[in-house]
Parts: C-alpha cells; structure tokens; sequence
C-alpha cells in the first residue's frame, strides 16, 4: 500500500517535522508513506480575490504536477466530508482498493486548493469547521491515518 501526502509549504518548524517523523515510522508498518512538498507562493495580507485566485492557481499547477491519470486523490478542504475514526479508517481501506493501493491526500497553502485540484480530487474531508494552520495538518493527517491503520487491524488505539 502506498499513501502520498501531497502539500502546499514546507515544515519550518521542527516539532512539525518531529510530529511528521514519528507517524511516518509508525505508519511505515502499514504503508509506505511519502511526503511531496511543492513551494508556496507569497501572499499579502489584503490580497484581492484575483490575487488568491491566481495563488491557488499557481500553487494548483504544482501539484498537478505531481498526480498521475491512475492516482486516486483526496482533498483536505472546510466544505469536505466530515468522518469520525472508524467511519476515516472504512474509507481508507475502500480508497487503497479503489485506488490500486495508491492514495494521494492533498493539503493545500493558507489560501486553499484551487478549482483544479478540487476538482480532479475524487472525495474530498474535513477534519473540522475549524481552519488549522497547513502545517500542523500533515501531523494530524498522519495521526488519524495512523489511527485508521490501528482500527482496521483491530489494534488497540487510544479513544
């Protein structure tokens, strides 16, 4: 099973890259797990909705650069799917078999992902209503992927 973690940015900070570390040693007993960082793009505080527009869409022509016509990917986005953890790991053993055991999550910069993406993204998740900075949503990806791995295998996992 392979899973790529497809991403807007790179980790500046280390207890991200620590976070990041760690459920990608543990997810390794399960998958191999790859992380694809792709730059962002500098924004101004009161940028225009053209000026976002043309963010994601630059942002967008990175990351299509790294999907293959084969990959079966998911979008993390606010107006995406809410699961709890059992219904998250359920879709993730369906999306490895839909998707010849290849998944790619995609987690786009501060301003979103762009029509493009979103729109080549076959489901799309939520993991709140809330916006969490796109950095600190890898370690919470790997973490319930991780913990979707556990469930599946009827492992003990903290509830």
């Amino acid at each position: 099973m392979k899973i790529t973690i497809l991403c807007v940015g790179k980790l500046k900070e280390s207890y991200f890259r620590d976070g990041v570390a760690e459920y990608k040693k543990r997810l390794s007993k399960y998958a191999d797990v790859n992380i694809v960082e792709v730059a962002d793009e500098k924004t101004s505080e009161n940028s225009s909705d053209r000026e976002i527009a043309a963010v994601q869409d630059k942002e967008g022509k990175r990351i299509m650069s790294h999907i293959k016509d084969k990959d079966l990917c998911v979008s993390l986005a606010i107006k995406g799917k809410m699961y709890d953890s059992v219904e998250f790991s359920e879709k993730i053993a369906n999306w490895l078999e839909e998707g010849g055991s290849h998944v790619v999550f995609i987690v786009g910069g501060s301003l979103g992902l762009s029509e493009e993406v979103l729109k080549r993204c076959r489901y799309s998740i939520s993991f709140s209503k809330m916006t969490f900075p796109h950095q600190l949503m890898r370690v919470i990806l790997l973490e319930q992927i991780y913990r979707g791995f556990r469930i599946m295998n009827n492992e003990p996992y903290h509830k």
